[in-house]
């Protein structure tokens, strides 16, 4: 009697577990396309800033609104993996959120706002090639775990 009860506890848990794993990488599909289009943004964005298509304060008026919903967008699948006992998921995840946690506490000092992009400073060829290469790492790392999501999404679902 004990170990039929234990038995059927367990097996809820590993059920509900099974179901939120696959909740998650549901959402982190949809929350990673959303961070794909805002990667293809970015380049974009950089290229048209390069190429002196836009000026730098255009540019920066329309980027920096981007970034906290970039970042609280990563960390809010992140944290469902975390609930979700997807420990690898959130490993792979962990380098790409603590850049974006010193990339912000370490932005210049004399930004009063949100974001990250100044204007007066990122036609600086330094900084604006910085921020190209940062916008293909990050449309490279989005496009993978676009894919492990979906890996990992369908995993989930069958093995329920």
């Amino acid at each position: 009697m004990m170990g039929q009860c234990i038995h059927l506890i367990f097996s809820r848990t590993v059920t509900m577990a099974f179901g939120l794993a696959a909740f998650s990488y549901i959402i982190a599909l949809i929350a990673d396309a959303f961070l794909i289009f805002l990667a293809i943004f970015h380049v974009i964005a950089f290229d048209e800033l390069k190429t002196d298509y836009k000026s730098p304060i255009d540019q920066c008026r329309t980027l920096n609104p981007l970034v906290l919903p970039e970042y609280i967008l990563h960390m809010f699948f992140n944290i469902l993996f975390l609930f979700a006992g997807e420990f690898f998921s959130l490993c792979l995840n962990l380098p790409l959120i603590a850049y974006h946690i010193n990339r912000y506490y370490n932005r210049p000092s004399y930004m009063s706002g949100y974001g990250l992009y100044d204007a007066t400073t990122i036609m600086n060829a330094d900084v604006l090639g910085k921020c190209q290469r940062e916008g293909w790492i990050k449309l490279s790392f989005y496009l993978l775990s676009f894919f492990y999501y979906l890996y990992g999404m369908i995993y989930s679902l069958i093995s329920a």
